[in-house]
């Protein structure tokens, strides 16, 4: 996998939009890293009530009546989460939009490149952590685990990628799978 594969089928991809009573988005930010494109991701502060707490995930959140758009969406909880400034980056594209488990939320992630790398600001109270990740391991299968979830006393096993010994899996998975398959 190369950064110059990844800018041609995000080109010549062209995303679904699903309508939806409330929208969010991501920003799927990536670089040129030692061994090939890296990705930013997230670990979400662990907080009650929050059905993504403690997940790993891409920078972004729900749509504020103040956004342009879910384009200004994805580059303001970017900036708010992370503090990086997307206004000069490179977007190569988006993916499909993806349904959430909530009921009526769809969440539409762009997919942006950093050709230089502002320093990350210390993550908000949203956020506990931020890493770059290689985004080659992941796509070739080697990171491929499982996720134990627990809902209403029933046991589930979700795929994922392991990320340093932390699991990728869920909504941020299926993104993932998404870009790995225009890949192919």
């Amino acid at each position: 996998m190369d950064f110059e594969a990844v800018r041609r089928a995000l080109a010549a991809a062209a995303a679904r939009e699903q309508s939806a009573e409330r929208s969010a988005a991501v920003a799927a930010v990536l670089r040129e890293g030692e061994v090939g494109p890296e990705a930013l991701f997230i670990r979400r502060g662990e907080r009650v009530g929050d059905p993504w707490s403690g997940h790993m995930a891409f920078p972004g959140g729900r749509h504020e009546p103040h956004d342009r758009d879910l384009f200004d969406t994805a580059l303001r909880e970017t900036r708010e989460e992370v503090g990086l400034d997307l206004s000069n980056a490179r977007m190569l594209g988006r993916l499909d939009d993806v349904e959430t488990h909530q009921r009526g939320l769809v969440v539409r992630p762009y997919v942006f490149e950093l050709r230089e790398l502002p320093p990350l600001a210390v993550p908000n109270a949203e956020v506990a952590e931020a890493l770059w990740v290689p985004l080659a391991p992941l796509y070739r299968g080697e990171r491929d685990t499982t996720y134990a979830y627990e809902h209403e006393g029933r046991a589930y096993r979700f795929p994922g990628y392991d990320v340093e010994g932390r699991i990728v899996w869920g909504l941020t998975y299926r993104m993932l799978r998404l870009l790995f398959a225009q890949l192919r």
